[in-house]
């Protein structure tokens, strides 16, 4: 199964460029979208209440905070695919 991997994101954001590095390295597929445009920034509280970059969303679960925090969350779901 493909996984479906969005990252929402916001420029100049440390943990938003680790957790895309970290997808890169491990030839995974992301759609990227810039959470600091107010309409995507809507959409993702009312999605994930929150608005805070990096949010991952890997088919139908949510990640959120610092790539320290998501990492073992990414590692877990992408050892299993």
């Amino acid at each position: 199964m493909k996984d479906d991997v969005i990252i929402y994101t916001s420029p100049g954001c440390p943990d938003c460029a680790a957790v895309k590095n970290w997808l890169k390295k491990n030839n995974i597929q992301y759609t990227e979208i810039d959470i600091t445009a107010n309409s995507n920034a809507d959409e993702a509280y009312k999605k994930f209440g929150v608005r805070i970059a990096p949010i991952t969303v890997i088919n139908d679960k949510f990640f959120y905070g610092t790539f320290k925090d998501q990492k073992p969350n990414l590692e877990k779901i992408f050892k299993k695919s």
